[in-house]
């Protein structure tokens, strides 16, 4: 019976491990998914999609783009030179928007977020980030609309690539 006993409590003491170390794991990827995925990260809280056929949205991210993201990403959304070299501080210069860039490598929801709260909102650790941050200076609506002109210029099949990403992201 002893020998019962013992065996009892190190199946309840390992289930108690397993069942803690599976809370982590969720815990862990809700941070992930809450962090990449933009899920509550958009409007209203909700996931981000962010259409680039909607001619207003894009009439009025053509006039956002051009008062606070041109500066440094380039009125024609070429970035600035040598975007994959890192400047003295550590940082990387502006990416272009365009097909050539990495902007469309990430979903809406991750877009969003860089735009609202700067890059380091989704920088790993170490990483020293350029990009402000636009809450204080933009609404949700100016940040997806400046999103939907950025977007409303790449080429079909970038943009097909991207609505994928996004839908796999949420």
């Amino acid at each position: 019976m002893a020998g019962e006993d013992g065996k009892a409590g190190v199946r309840k003491g390992l289930s108690i491990v397993v069942l803690a170390a599976g809370l982590v794991v969720l815990a862990i990827a809700a941070v992930v998914l809450w962090r990449y995925a933009g899920t509550g990260a958009g409007p209203a809280g909700g996931a981000v999609r962010i259409d680039a056929g909607d001619a207003a949205l894009v009439a009025l991210g053509r006039k956002v783009y051009a008062a606070n993201c041109a500066a440094c990403h380039g009125a024609g959304r070429e970035g600035e030179p040598d975007w994959r070299s890192r400047k003295e501080d550590g940082t990387l210069p502006a990416p272009p928007h365009d097909e050539s860039g990495h902007t469309w490598h990430h979903p809406d929801g991750m877009l969003f977020v860089i735009t609202r709260s700067g890059g380091q909102a989704v920088a790993p650790a170490g990483y020293e980030s350029g990009m402000p941050g636009f809450a204080g200076t933009l609404t949700d609506r100016e940040i997806s609309a400046s999103i939907a002109f950025i977007k409303s210029h790449w080429p079909p099949e970038i943009r097909r690539r991207q609505e994928q990403i996004t839908r796999q992201s949420q």
